[in-house]
């Protein structure tokens, strides 16, 4: 029986690219090459590009999805999604592989765009009862004035791009006089913000997946920042400590845990997905959803995963595997 083509995707066209290829190397490093036939997919705005263990270069043929090695034609049967942000997380990817009728790893196209929009899905999650912060949308172009978005929000407050990841163009606003600087920082990674209150208490990160049909939820993760709160430093730089499992009594991890297998069918995730929450006077209040997490030797997924007891090859493995059923 030959070993089916794997292709991981890594790169992309966000702020994340970098992270994006750590995790990607990750993902092929620890892939078993006895049990698949592993290669990196380079994504980037002018080629897609294949790269062999030798890293050898293929491009890609983007009609048909194949490339040429060694004389031979080869076409990849399934996509291994490690692309943060544009295009992996916000559907591009998904919708042009479900074009091609070739299964990936991550959500379908309509929930990684649902996702991907901070604001949207937020307005949708607090529908469903679960808490989020008090926030208000602002785009490049609309006129405002400070006092009445302090109105709404209060301060501090956080002034967001809707669609990044890994805290890029994240800012923390303390005094009034200091948010018109912050939307102009945020409105350098996108012309679409979301300006919320600044929630006080624990940040708790939890990851879940499914296996034969059932939402996994994987081990929580209590966040604190060293920094002013959970930013790329702290992401990735060390800046942080993460304590997994998190010290919260069976209580609290159940509650939690309830709400993370609720957004999971709630929104139709697949793969693969890490919710963020405040713990405000004991209330779990979502900030967001992140379709594509960090798969590097840093992220948070990996921790609770050897929290839990599952090695990173069998837990690879699974996703690709769960990734081909769907398509059967």
């Amino acid at each position: 029986m030959r070993k089916k083509v794997v292709g991981i995707a890594m790169g992309g066209y966000a702020s994340e690219k970098t992270i994006s290829l750590q995790s990607g190397k990750n993902v092929y490093q620890t892939l078993s090459s006895k049990k698949w036939e592993v290669y990196r997919l380079l994504i980037e705005k002018n080629q897609w590009t294949v790269l062999d263990k030798k890293n050898h270069e293929y491009q890609l043929d983007q009609n048909n999805f194949s490339f040429n090695i060694n004389g031979k034609t080869l076409r990849f049967d399934v996509i291994f999604n490690a692309v943060h942000g544009v295009p992996g997380e916000n559907g591009e990817l998904a919708a042009f592989l479900k074009s091609q009728n070739i299964p990936q790893t991550s959500c379908d196209p309509f929930a990684a765009e649902l996702t991907f929009d901070k604001r949207k899905c937020l307005e949708l999650v607090k529908k469903t009862g679960i808490s989020v912060a008090k926030s208000i949308s602002f785009d490049h172009g609309d006129h405002y004035d400070e006092k009445s978005i302090l109105n709404v929000v209060g301060l501090p407050c956080f002034v967001k791009p809707n669609k990044s990841g890994s805290s890029f163009g994240i800012i923390k606003v303390y005094k009034k006089k200091a948010l018109r600087e912050g939307i102009a920082w945020a409105l350098k990674e996108d012309s679409e913000l979301i300006i919320e209150s600044a929630l006080e208490g624990p940040e708790i990160s939890v990851g879940a997946y499914t296996k034969n049909d059932k939402v996994i939820v994987l081990p929580a993760t209590e966040i604190i920042s060293k920094n002013d709160f959970f930013d790329y430093q702290a992401k990735y730089e060390g800046k942080s400590e993460e304590i997994t499992p998190a010290k919260l009594d069976a209580g609290m991890i159940q509650k939690i845990n309830e709400i993370v297998e609720k957004l999971y069918v709630t929104l139709e995730l697949k793969g693969v997905c890490r919710s963020e929450f405040i713990l405000v006077d004991g209330n779990p209040h979502l900030l967001e959803i992140n379709t594509v997490p960090g798969l590097t030797d840093v992220s948070l997924i990996p921790q609770q995963l050897k929290a839990a007891g599952i090695a990173l090859t069998d837990f690879f493995d699974q996703l690709l595997e769960e990734a081909l059923k769907k398509n059967n």
